[in-house]
């Protein structure tokens, strides 16, 4: 059978995309070699978020005294804490698997191969299209560390059947790290959080991670920066040089590789195919790669965001290539979320890029301590922080309850390029959060 769309990988990038395509009336089938739902739904973003909600609710309930609120006998049942992340995942899975089956789409449960230009293997059989889309995904990525095999990943805290163990040993200080060091810590696990780089959250603006590392501080999480891991070994101790160069042997009961991910293409295609491959699949901005009926999208293309929600409108715009139109969705404008606590977002440019590129602008900052919404949900001192060039609001940062839910409203102002003026224009509700970015802005 000869399909209009062939797509390989069946996470948020994939399944969009071929949503999308038999909506359109392209003949579709969508090849996924796991679980539909690819890495976010079923060992990332989704069960990643309800290990923290479950967090929250222990944390909640054990501080509840500060509220008004007594409660005796307050304990952790880990298991039912796994077994409501699996229901989650199940449920969203679930309704995922049955949209492509509304939509007519063919899925083919295997590990995909492009063997030639308009053919794909999978499973023993051949089957041929006019467009073939990579929605690889991506696997963890793990340094050459000597002893590597004595660690987990995060795909065995938020797939597995992981257990809980009294001390964590977490190398990597970026987002996975830091949002697995939270969590952990709030179920009375000791963390040690080792990074390479100077501060936590290395890829973002240094007063994020600055901030970040205050709260662990205050919640007894260690952080050490600066630092080389140079090996692991089965007493899961962790050697690594410091940041004046000395060695240090650390040593818990159990260590996690948080060192972030890599494109899963290892068998994507023949060699004889001629597709380049530089740390992920090559492409333009718009995800065509050098064989001109192939794109790619998500976390399997090179240098890209590897965020769902980036898939997932790269999924969307590529059928629309497809289809011979313009791309429907903005890509230059992309928010972020980090689900610590507090919640810290960000969106457009940061104060380190305009710094590098020399251009003027202006920092507004509103603290916190000063929102009645955030004193009332007794929230630890963040702030919501915009900037502005050339009279625009050019991008933003927000670390407070919730602000994951917030960074949408800066993300529109961003692409939209709207002044300060404009921006105010628009009343906000009291008492909110949200009231923040109009109180920091006016």
């Amino acid at each position: 059978m000869r399909y209009d769309v062939m797509i390989i990988g069946g996470g948020p990038g994939g399944y969009t995309a071929a949503n999308k395509a038999a909506r359109n009336g392209l003949k579709t089938v969508l090849f996924e070699k796991n679980k539909i739902g690819g890495t976010c739904l079923n060992r990332g973003c989704i069960p990643m978020k309800s290990l923290i909600q479950s967090a929250h609710v222990y944390k909640d309930a054990k501080d509840g005294e500060l509220f008004g609120v007594s409660a005796e006998n307050v304990s952790l049942n880990y298991d039912r804490v796994k077994e409501r992340r699996d229901e989650v995942v199940t449920q969203l899975r679930t309704g995922v698997e049955k949209s492509l089956k509304a939509n007519k789409v063919d899925v083919v449960n295997g590990e995909a191969k492009i063997i030639e230009k308009d053919k794909v293997s999978c499973n023993g059989e051949v089957y041929e299209g006019d467009h073939i889309v990579i929605a690889a995904g991506s696997i963890p990525a793990i340094p050459p560390i000597e002893g590597k095999e004595y660690a987990i990943t995060s795909d065995d805290v938020l797939e597995k059947d992981h257990q809980l163990k009294s001390s964590i040993i977490i190398i990597g200080g970026g987002v996975i790290g830091c949002e697995i060091a939270d969590a952990l810590n709030a179920y009375g696990v000791t963390v040690t959080i080792i990074e390479m780089a100077d501060r936590l959250l290395p890829t973002l603006d240094k007063e994020l991670g600055t901030r970040l590392n205050m709260f662990f501080k205050k919640k007894d999480i260690t952080a050490i920066c600066s630092a080389a891991v140079k090996k692991i070994s089965e007493d899961h101790s962790v050697t690594f040089t410091d940041k004046k160069g000395e060695e240090q042997v650390l040593q818990a009961d159990e260590v996690l590789i948080a060192t972030g991910r890599r494109a899963d293409i290892a068998s994507l295609a023949e060699d004889s195919l001629g597709l380049e491959i530089n740390r992920g699949v090559v492409s333009d901005e718009n995800g065509k790669t050098n064989i001109d009926n192939i794109y790619v999208i998500g976390d399997a293309r090179s240098g890209n965001i590897q965020l769902a929600h980036v898939a997932e409108a790269q999924g969307e715009n590529i059928v629309d290539l497809i289809l011979g139109k313009d791309p429907e969705i903005d890509m230059s404008v992309i928010p972020s979320g980090i689900y610590t606590e507090p919640e810290i977002a960000s969106v457009g440019v940061g104060e380190d890029q305009l710094k590098e590129k020399g251009i003027e602008y202006q920092s507004k900052k509103f603290l916190t301590g000063a929102n009645g919404k955030c004193l009332i949900e007794n929230s630890e001192s963040g702030f919501v922080k915009i900037l502005i060039a050339d009279d625009v609001i050019v991008g933003g940062s927000i670390i407070t309850p919730h602000a994951t839910e917030l960074i949408g409203e800066l993300a529109i102002a961003v692409q939209k390029k709207m002044s300060p003026e404009q921006f105010v224009k628009v009343v906000h509700p009291h008492p909110t959060i949200s009231e923040m970015i109009w109180d920091v802005v006016k």
